[in-house]
């Protein structure tokens, strides 16, 4: 399979000024993918430059216009829909099954609801005093570099574009190194369906060269980050030379309540989605499981038993529930926490090592794990960032909820009950930018994505999307000739 590997700038694709590249690997297999090249600093200044030359016949652009160019993107993704699915699943370990029930459409969803937003997000009109009129226009913020992760480099792409582009905005976009190939061939559509130069670059690099230059750069007038809380700081930290606009969409330790009156069925179903899904690699995982105390024993014999059927193995096969995680060094990271469960007294209950299946030990495999331990150990409080999950069992609501909110984050959680009263009141309780009641890991390009606390701040998708990339203007008009001036001779 050939795959895009150069930079994209200036609606061009073009290799690195400086030489460089990096090599991208399968995670299935540790296998070569490709090289791509790797941007560097010269790079991310002269995709700003470009960004700022397409910028204002963009920004001036009818938005009907540009909406009409995201909603063919999003058709031209549908179209090739199979091609982008086997691309994702191969750079990021995802199963066929997922990258194409859920990743391919997802990303084609949310371009196609924002080009229909381009000429839909209004001004307003304020009520003042007689003789005056006030209007507010929502306007664009120029060019904004945008950091994009390796868990769902797809559909993240179109999570931070969609909006910016519509809104008028030109990007330059930061993939991860690890996982570029998906967005670089987003591009490629992009140059085919007809976004003018410039509009869109991309520049695949290190995060502590290319991204940190794109933080710092002063001539960015944003800059929207999706990763670790301890990237975002360093974000901010660069930011603030000509004090950008910074959008963080940070880590999670999603809380994910059962309580005795829920379904459990559903509930274990669900609970194993909310943290199995994507290897666990979502920062939305239900990565905490709090289990009443009362039903702790049946939910957990079924979790289990669930959990340890999950089949493993080639992300291409569409039997495939569960691949590798994206690289090996991360695969060993999520491993080393379970030595730290242990030095902590936390139980193994399932996993905690690489599937037996000699077949899949090249590859950066690790079986489902379920681990019991208490709401203070490093497990709960920590995000791990793979497929495993920390078990601890309460005795009533006020107690769970204090768990739930006993973390540095804030992004999202759940909960599992048929009282309707209860889920109101402990959804409400939960200090968290989003939860699910009865589901989980549920998102939609009109509903808004994003957390509080060390999970960051800023929303993805829908109507406050839109509001993070325009600023508002508020323009007073005189309207009554008779309205003396202040002073007058």
């Amino acid at each position: 399979m050939q795959f895009q590997n150069k930079l994209f700038i200036g609606g061009e694709f073009v290799d690195a000024r400086e030489g460089g590249t990096i090599e991208v690997l399968n995670p299935h297999d540790n296998s070569k993918l490709t090289d791509i090249a790797e941007a560097r600093a010269v790079d991310v200044d002269l995709g700003v430059e470009a960004a700022t030359r397409a910028y204002p016949s963009w920004r001036n652009m009818a938005a009907a216009d540009r909406g009409r160019l995201l909603l063919k993107l999003a058709d031209a993704i549908e179209a090739n829909a199979e091609e982008l699915a086997r691309i994702e699943s191969l750079d990021t370990g995802h199963p066929i099954r997922d990258s194409r029930s859920l990743d391919v459409p997802r990303t084609a969803a949310t371009f196609r609801y924002f080009g229909g937003m381009a000429d839909k997000f209004q001004g307003s009109v304020i009520p003042v005093e007689q003789g005056f009129l006030n209007y507010v226009l929502n306007e664009p913020l120029g060019v904004v570099g945008q950091i994009v992760p390796w868990n769902f480099p797809l559909m993240f792409t179109s999570w931070k574009m969609g909006p910016a582009l519509a809104a008028g905005n030109c990007v330059v976009m930061k993939p991860s190194e690890i996982t570029p190939l998906s967005t670089l061939r987003v591009a490629e559509v992009m140059r085919e369906v007809g976004f003018p130069p410039g509009v869109v670059n991309i520049v695949p690099g290190y995060g502590h060269i290319a991204g940190n230059h794109l933080a710092e750069h002063q001539g960015v007038h944003k800059i929207a980050f999706t990763g670790s809380t301890v990237t975002g700081r360093k974000i901010v930290q660069a930011s603030s030379g000509n004090l950008k606009r910074v959008q963080l969409e940070l880590g999670g330790k999603g809380a994910n309540i059962i309580f005795d009156d829920a379904d459990l069925d559903a509930a274990i179903g669900g609970s194993a989605f909310a943290v199995f899904h994507n290897q666990g690699q979502a920062c939305i995982a239900g990565s905490r499981l709090l289990i009443h105390e009362k039903i702790a024993d049946r939910f957990l014999d079924g979790f289990l038993k669930l959990a340890s059927s999950i089949r493993l193995g080639d992300p291409l096969d569409p039997l495939t529930e569960m691949g590798p995680l994206t690289s090996k060094l991360h695969r060993d990271r999520v491993l080393s926490y379970c030595d730290v469960a242990r030095e902590q007294g936390g139980e193994i209950l399932l996993g905690g090592k690489p599937p037996a299946d000699l077949a899949l030990q090249r590859g950066c495999y690790l079986t489902p794990t379920v681990v019991r331990a208490k709401p203070a150990d490093r497990v709960c409080q920590e995000e791990v960032f793979g497929p495993f999950v920390a078990v601890t069992t309460f005795k009533d609501e006020a107690e769970v909820i204090a768990i739930a909110n006993g973390t540095p984050y804030g992004l999202g959680g759940g909960l599992w009950t048929s009282n309707l009263q209860r889920a109101h009141r402990v959804a409400r309780a939960m200090i968290s930018g989003m939860v699910w009641v009865n589901c989980y890991k549920r998102a939609n390009p009109g509903s808004p994505f994003g957390g509080v606390r060390g999970s960051g701040y800023g929303r993805e998708m829908g109507f406050e999307a839109m509001r993070e990339y325009t600023t508002p203007k508020s323009v007073w008009i005189n309207v009554d000739a008779n309205i003396p001036p202040f002073y007058k001779r």
